[in-house]
């Protein structure tokens, strides 16, 4: 079974000459003055974790501890900006030699350490106001399998039509939270992407979808699309090509 926990780390915005934080997720609103501080707040799912409240200013540093309960396993966080995909931060294991990283995330401004084989903790250096966030922390028992299947579908004849055409990736998980990505080759692509939030499906997997836009012209010109989909540290892809397609 899964498990999940996070800490609320606020996000911020400006209005007038005062900063206002507030977080949806648990409806609170707190007005702060000018002084650019950062707040950090847990909530408590199945996971444990700490602190309660802290504030902090830009610059001075964050730590969060996730305690597993019964589980002795390694510990995942992940950052979700409101309003945005969640993003892969890093894992740890009491057994492994080093830290591993998400994209975008390193050390020294990100690590993460362990009291025991249950308590883990992440640990932010020189605060930024890009690192206010929701922090989820996601471990699992020796008996979850990760499900994470992706399939592409091709363009439709009627948009070969024209100059654009679109290829869509699905993607079923086992975990409300993905990295979806697209290649052309081996060329990482940043434009032309749409990708959708994680929907839950009846057998309790989450699905999401990814749609890329595309030049029918590259496509009729056999270049090979991939899109590429990671939870945590497991990642599965899947490419296309015009050829494969035809009948």
């Amino acid at each position: 079974m899964k498990r999940w926990s996070s800490n609320l780390l606020f996000s911020t915005s400006h209005t007038g000459e005062k900063q206002q934080i507030e977080e949806k997720l648990l409806l609170l609103s707190v007005p702060l003055s000018s002084s650019g501080l950062l707040n950090c707040v847990s909530a408590v799912t199945v996971l444990t974790q700490k602190p309660t409240v802290v504030s902090l200013s830009r610059g001075e540093s964050v730590t969060m501890d996730c305690n597993l309960g019964t589980i002795n396993n390694y510990a995942s966080w992940y950052k979700q900006v409101p309003g945005g995909v969640p993003q892969y931060v890093l894992s740890w294991h009491s057994s492994w030699s080093s830290v591993t990283y998400g994209s975008g995330f390193s050390s020294p401004r990100f690590t993460s350490t362990h009291q025991s084989t249950s308590d883990h903790r992440l640990m932010i250096n020189n605060l930024e106001e890009g690192d206010s966030a929701v922090y989820y922390c996601q471990t699992w028992d020796d008996s979850a399998k990760e499900n994470l299947i992706v399939t592409i579908f091709p363009p439709s004849r009627a948009e070969l039509q024209s100059n654009k055409a679109t290829l869509v990736c699905l993607s079923r998980l086992s975990a409300p939270f993905a990295e979806v990505s697209w290649l052309l080759g081996d060329t990482s692509v940043s434009s032309g992407i749409s990708t959708s939030t994680p929907v839950q499906q009846a057998d309790q997997t989450f699905q999401i979808s990814s749609h890329l836009s595309i030049l029918t012209s590259d496509w009729d010109a056999q270049k090979v699309y991939t899109c590429k989909v990671s939870v945590g540290s497991q990642t599965a892809e899947k490419s296309i090509k015009k050829s494969e397609c035809e009948e």
